[in-house]
């Protein structure tokens, strides 16, 4: 697979997203000593953006860098996943209660992104609805509590990855961004944080179940 030559920000990025997905589908084992060399020819990039990539993921907890050694793979585990996905469902609805009712432009920006992610798939699903949270909570005065989700964003990626390779849970993301638009507009603040709060738990029992799945089959 071959990423496209443009900023090496951007190279950067691409490259973390395939990592991300290899880990996700198992080419990239829990475990497993990443190979810079081997992985920078098989996705086309230099080994500095490559470096970088992994340095983010290190941050993100999907590899663990150990000196002299290099990157290893971080198991994706459901001890991990429960302690850190019933995080947001408490954070993102205060912020959108300090936030309040957008306005208008706002209010079409985030029906435009949910449009966006009719369409879209994988890792460009991730990153619609990722700004289309980011976008709803925009106004929020509290910019510890920002970064706090934007923190909680990156940890959840990989598991949000397996969530939304499936359509259908695409399709469940665009209808529970429906009903919070639609109490926005009614200037129901109330109902929104409720919905929200509905939203970030909805997608909890499709990864279990594929964690355990996962699990189960590395058993036998």
């Amino acid at each position: 697979m071959q990423l496209e030559e443009t900023k090496r920000g951007n190279i950067s990025e691409a490259a973390a997203d395939a990592v991300r997905a290899m880990i996700v589908d198992g080419r990239l084992a829990a475990g497993d000593r990443v190979n810079e060399v081997h992985l920078a020819a098989q996705l086309g990039v230099s080994r500095t953006p490559l470096r970088e990539a992994l340095s983010g993921l290190v941050a993100e907890g999907a590899l663990v860098a150990r000196p002299r050694l290099g990157y290893f793979v971080r198991p994706l585990s459901l001890e991990e996943f429960e302690q850190i996905y019933d995080i947001r469902p408490l954070l993102d609805p205060e912020a959108l209660r300090l936030a309040g009712i957008p306005p208008a432009k706002r209010l079409a920006r985030l029906e435009k992104l949910n449009a966006e992610l009719r369409n879209a798939k994988g890792v460009r699903a991730i990153e619609i609805d990722d700004a289309w949270h980011m976008e709803l909570i925009a106004e929020c005065p509290n910019k510890v509590l920002i970064d706090l989700i934007q923190s909680f964003i990156v940890r959840t990626r990989r598991y949000e990855l397996a969530l939304m390779r499936e359509q259908a849970s695409v399709a469940t993301a665009i209808g529970d961004h429906d009903r919070i638009l639609a109490a926005l507009k009614a200037g129901d603040l109330e109902g929104a944080c409720a919905a929200l709060k509905r939203n970030m738990q909805s997608g909890r029992e499709t990864i279990v179940v594929w964690l355990k799945a996962r699990a189960a089959q590395k058993g036998t």
